[in-house]
């Protein structure tokens, strides 16, 4: 894409690295090592305020900076024929709807310039992931799904939330829509064919894992789930929304930390999945803070689940509890 390449490169206001190689593996047979370049991770006061690597011709994984929100969300944009989609749009504070545009007109360009719809969808409603919405309210060709539970299943075709799995087509491109409430009423994972991933959102990955006191089954039942559904899948990798982990085993980053100068991998292998499953069903109804290699379940007080109040658009400083 070089086209791309000059594209990131003149405008200064984002960082942009090449394909990384994507190779789809069995389950429980993935290797740990890392598929990307460095992600900016706040220490270099030069970073800019958001980095696109692109997985593969049709993936770009989006990071916003550390410097511009402690979060440091993970956003995903993929193409399929004439219609893309934008899960997440991070945390606020940033011009993000630039960065979509430039990568949308460079793809649009190396596809004999056929006109693309952005859908932009979340994986689920907390302030840290819908923050730039207002950018694309009145983006042309452009629908954004609402952050309710109802929204999101009207949205998909979900007859039965949240039992029911969907496929979703972004034309060829085959998109699997797994509800997956608990850590948020909305929350929901997609698993792609093309590039057999798992977007997790803040359900599963290199974080902390905040569950409710009160949604500790829905959690549980939502990863059952996501594990029934993949268990004769070939997944190459999940990858979340954050990265709040060093790269010693189970360790840490301080919260709310301004950099991360010593961050794992985003990418996290298949086996986290199943391990995820065991821990939440041996601790039965009572979860306690665990730590484990790629994420750590970190048990949060009880609050409210249903209804979920409205978010508003504004620049959230903390997006949980």
């Amino acid at each position: 894409m070089r086209q791309l390449l000059s594209t990131f490169a003149l405008a200064g206001s984002v960082a942009f690295c090449a394909p990384v190689q994507a190779q789809a593996q069995t389950p429980g047979r993935v290797s740990p090592s890392g598929r990307f370049k460095p992600w900016i991770n706040g220490v270099s006061a030069s970073e800019p305020p958001v980095q696109v690597q692109q997985y593969d011709a049709d993936t770009f994984v989006l990071r916003q900076s550390i410097r511009t929100n402690f979060e440091g969300p993970f956003m995903y944009l993929l193409f399929g024929g004439d219609l893309a989609l934008l899960l997440d749009t991070g945390a606020g504070g940033i011009a993000l709807r630039p960065v979509v545009d430039a990568v949308i007109a460079a793809w649009e360009a190396d596809h004999g310039h056929v006109r693309v719809r952005l859908i932009v969808a979340h994986t689920h409603s907390h302030g840290d992931h819908h923050q730039g919405d207002a950018e694309f309210i009145d983006r042309p060709d452009t629908t954004v799904v609402g952050l309710y539970p109802k929204d999101v299943a009207d949205f998909f075709g979900i007859d039965d939330w949240p039992r029911q799995i969907v496929q979703f087509n972004l034309g060829p491109r085959a998109l699997h829509i797994i509800p997956t409430p608990g850590h948020q009423g909305a929350h929901i994972m997609v698993f792609d064919e093309q590039t057999r991933l798992l977007i997790s959102g803040d359900s599963l990955g290199p974080y902390r894992l905040y569950v409710p006191a009160n949604a500790t089954q829905e959690y549980r039942d939502s990863i059952d789930r996501v594990a029934a559904f993949l268990h004769d899948k070939s997944v190459s990798w999940i990858l979340g929304a954050h990265i709040e982990m060093t790269t010693k085993p189970g360790e840490l980053i301080v919260n709310e930390a301004p950099s991360h100068p010593d961050e794992r991998a985003l990418e996290i292998p298949y086996t986290a999945l199943p391990e995820l499953q065991a821990a939440l069903h041996a601790a039965g109804g009572t979860l306690v803070e665990e730590a484990h290699n790629a994420f750590v379940i970190f048990p949060t007080p009880a609050r409210p689940q249903q209804p979920y109040a409205p978010p508003t658009i504004t620049d959230a400083a903390k997006a949980h509890p």
